[in-house]
């Protein structure tokens, strides 16, 4: 039995970071550390097995940090810079960095401020909601709950999480894995910002319809893109997201409500960008793009 515990930072407790964090610290197997705004001394997490409460151990001040062996980025893709002062003093040649963000092109975005770290790029499925500073609520969404490359560094990541009630699958296809996760978050994320509605908005008949105007569209730059769908991919992916939890919300939904910039520029934005660099026209979600981007700058 290996009895060597990895030393671990989460950088950003809100729904999805703190499920993270709390579970690991419930799961006993490592040495966690939470980098955030305010100290906490234990997490509330509850999840479908039964709740439980853990103790853990927070730093606010990045100046008291050192390196460790994995760090959990769980901050807003638009974040990723604010960041840095942490990344800076936490990452060290040897550090993996789990980038637990929406969006695509993982490595890109983070390695300006990792130096000679290595980047993990991960898919989130479970929903995180954060209910208060220390109480945080996990729903499981499909058959994983994070999914990591089929790789060195994808299989230590999983090897993390391997006593710890969050599941991680592996995948030798993790581009298409992950436009497939970003087709879910260009449609959940926009319709329950501008809504301000939970996913039970995504029932409505004409809420379906759009929903496949935004698939249709997204499936094509995908392709173009590299990622290899089905024919069928936008009705089975709207179909997938029409059997979501009611009462779930999404990260643009609850950044929406607290007064928040959103991640639209990162979600709905790269698929835009994207799209126009193949020269594949995407009305639908401009115009999306356009809206949250107002109701994110009106936040910000």
């Amino acid at each position: 039995m290996n009895d060597y515990k990895a030393t671990v930072a989460v950088i950003g407790l809100g729904g999805i970071g703190g499920v993270a964090a709390a579970s690991l610290c419930h799961g006993g197997c490592h040495e966690v550390v939470a980098c955030g705004r305010r100290p906490l001394d234990r997490l509330r997490l509850e999840r479908p097995e039964g709740e439980v409460e853990v103790p853990i151990r927070t730093l606010t001040d990045p100046q008291d940090a050192s390196p460790v062996d994995w760090v959990l980025l769980v901050t807003k893709a638009q974040d990723t810079a604010s960041a840095a002062p942490w990344l800076e003093r936490l990452c060290g040649p040897a550090t993996r960095v789990a980038v637990m963000q929406n969006g695509i092109d993982h490595a890109a975005r983070v390695k300006p401020f990792i130096g000679e770290a290595i980047v993990v790029p991960t898919i989130v499925y479970y929903n995180g909601e954060r209910i208060a500073p220390d109480h945080v609520r996990i729903r499981h969404i499909g058959d994983n709950d994070m999914l990591a490359p089929d790789t060195e560094d994808g299989r230590a990541f999983a090897a993390l999480f391997e006593n710890v009630p969050i599941s991680v699958g592996l995948s030798a296809d993790f581009t298409t894995l992950a436009w497939r996760k970003l087709m879910i978050n260009v449609v959940v994320n926009p319709i329950t910002a501008l809504t301000r509605l939970r996913q039970g908005v995504l029932q409505h008949t004409d809420i379906r319809n759009l929903t496949r105007q935004i698939l249709d569209e997204a499936v094509a730059v995908a392709r173009a893109d590299g990622a290899d769908l089905k024919d069928d991919e936008a009705e089975r992916m709207a179909q997938f997201i029409g059997g979501f939890p009611e009462d779930a919300g999404s990260s643009m939904y609850f950044d929406t409500l607290a007064g928040r910039p959103l991640e639209s520029r990162a979600l709905t934005g790269a698929l835009v960008e994207i799209g126009s660099r193949h020269g594949i026209p995407t009305p639908v979600n401009t115009s999306l793009l356009a809206l949250t981007n107002a109701v994110s700058d009106a936040n910000g």
